[in-house]
């Protein structure tokens, strides 16, 4: 991807495309992917960078939901178990099996688990990753050292899909970019424009870099901004109905020692009756999530301290070894953009995780609610709506094939995995140029190839693009992330030719949205 290429298609201001996308999340990417497969053109704007919010703070699981399945919404779970297999088939370096363990503390507990996951298990059918078992307390302790032993009856596995979320987006950007759609990163949608008659026939946009706008003219404005779905219908209806309940989700990181093994533990029943799951990722260990309702969405959202504490209880209930704040590498918080409840609501277990699609009077399409396991099936029922929107034939869906960027059978090892195909062109850069080859940080295996990489192939702009979301460090371990925030800087002015006020600048933003995934002592 090439931002500057894709900036000069603005340039030709009688163009008139296809399908404008305003959002590059999981959402709007979907939106993008598979408009592009029908061989619709596409521009895609996003304000911040690729899966800044939400799409980068998820619990990193392709799952159909098996809390869902105990809720009763079959055609949820039957609908992201398909597409769970569409991903892993699609992107198998960015996504993997994962196994889980639900410690059974009673025979009732093992017969109530044992047959939930069978019916999981059954709903899977030729898309399953592995037949659910009873496992002893012996095999259990074995398979997870860290879980406390005392009243431990045993357990039982099951398989799910674990994936990289900003790295899933990156290559589905890349993948739309190489098919020919318009993305770009850092590019504001400041007004909706609209005929006569008040339909919507495109967008006013700034670069938010050069501070430069460009009118873009499109057939149909899919409005996919997640928690800030209801600006977007605001902006074309300024007394348009809230209809997005945002539900804050933390997570923290701990060491992976204190679970030990490589399974993940799923807690299907909390004090509060949430799920909580202490998960195996990038040699860490991610445990969350919450489920708390805010009423005004944050670019930059903060774990609230019952939150915190939440999940640290929690956790401490399972543990040999109990988490305590001073353990916690980072923390790390997320809204999901919940379809609005009736008035009266507020329970997060009676909004729909379902995704829902609107037309508004102008024409405009908005995409809300729904979740990353269903990322494409969401963006093919957004498309559906093209030619009611424009009277136009639309070509048939084909997003369920499409392999993305990075494909490879010959999985790199290590770290290395989530660059799929490309990890070679990395390493040649650092073995051309030795410097390269040095580690960001020393107890991380990431190289200073990659911020060279993540600059000129994958649209990074800001230190924070390449610490958070290229390589994950910031959410690994942010205190780490800060320590290699100034060698990054100084690789990136190198590349895209920026002077000493950059630097500081950059080093100055990073710090105070880094500061956020410290836990304070």
């Amino acid at each position: 991807m090439n931002r500057e290429e894709n900036l000069s298609q603005l340039e030709d201001t009688s163009k008139v495309w296809d399908i404008v996308v305003i959002g590059g999340g999981s959402s709007g990417l979907g939106v993008t992917l598979d408009a592009v497969s029908r061989g619709l053109s596409v521009a895609l704007f996003e304000k911040a960078d690729f899966a800044k919010g939400t799409s980068s703070r998820s619990t990193k699981l392709l799952h159909g939901g098996v809390r869902y399945l105990a809720q009763g919404d079959v055609l949820l779970v039957l609908e992201a178990l398909r597409e769970r297999g569409r991903v892993i088939k699609n992107a198998p370096h960015l996504t993997h099996k994962q196994a889980f363990i639900i410690p059974v503390y009673s025979r009732l507990e093992r017969i109530k688990y044992s047959a939930g996951l069978k019916v999981y298990d059954y709903m899977s059918a030729n898309l399953s990753l592995g037949p659910s078992r009873y496992i002893s307390k012996e095999e259990t302790l074995k398979r997870m050292p860290g879980l406390k032993p005392k009243g431990l009856f045993g357990g039982i596995v099951y398989y799910d899909g674990q994936f990289d979320d900003a790295r899933l987006a990156l290559a589905i950007a890349q993948t739309s970019d190489h098919a020919g759609a318009c993305i770009l990163n850092y590019t504001k949608v400041t007004s909706l424009l609209k005929d006569s008659e008040g339909k919507i026939n495109g967008v006013k946009i700034q670069d938010v870099i050069s501070k430069k706008s460009y009118p873009v003219k499109a057939k149909m404005v899919v409005n996919a901004t997640g928690v800030f779905a209801d600006k977007i219908l605001q902006m074309d209806q300024p007394d348009a109905t809230k209809t997005i309940q945002p539900s804050q989700g933390i997570h923290l990181v701990l060491d992976l020692d204190f679970l030990g093994g490589q399974d993940a533990l799923m807690i299907p029943k909390t004090r509060d009756g949430r799920v909580l799951f202490a998960v195996p990722w990038h040699d860490k260990l991610v445990v969350g999530t919450t489920d708390t309702l805010r009423e005004k969405p944050k670019l930059e959202p903060e774990a609230l301290q019952k939150e915190i504490d939440f999940v640290l209880q929690t956790a401490a209930g399972y543990l040999s070894r109990k988490p305590t704040r001073e353990d916690v590498k980072a923390v790390f918080a997320g809204l999901r953009p919940l379809a609005r409840p009736k008035e009266g609501s507020t329970k997060t277990k009676e909004i729909s995780r379902s995704h829902k699609i609107i037309v508004s009077k102008s024409g405009l399409v908005s995409l809300t609610g729904g979740k990353w396991t269903t990322f494409r099936k969401m963006g093919e029922d957004t498309v559906e709506y093209f030619p009611k929107v424009t009277g136009e034939e639309l070509a048939p869906s084909r997003s369920k094939d499409i392999l993305l960027n990075g494909f490879t059978k010959d999985i790199p090892k290590g770290h290395w995995s989530v660059y799929g195909s490309n990890a070679q062109s990395i390493q040649k850069l650092a073995e051309e140029n030795p410097e390269l080859a040095e580690k960001i940080h020393p107890d991380f295996p990431y190289i200073l190839a990659e911020v060279v990489w993540a600059v000129r192939h994958e649209m990074a702009i800001k230190v924070e693009d390449v610490l958070s979301r290229r390589i994950r460090l910031l959410i690994l371990d942010a205190q780490a992330a800060l320590n290699s925030a100034e060698k990054v800087a100084k690789i990136m002015a190198s590349e895209m030719g920026k002077d000493e006020p950059w630097i500081s600048q950059e080093l100055e933003d990073f710090r105070s949205v880094a500061e956020k995934y410290l836990l304070k002592k």
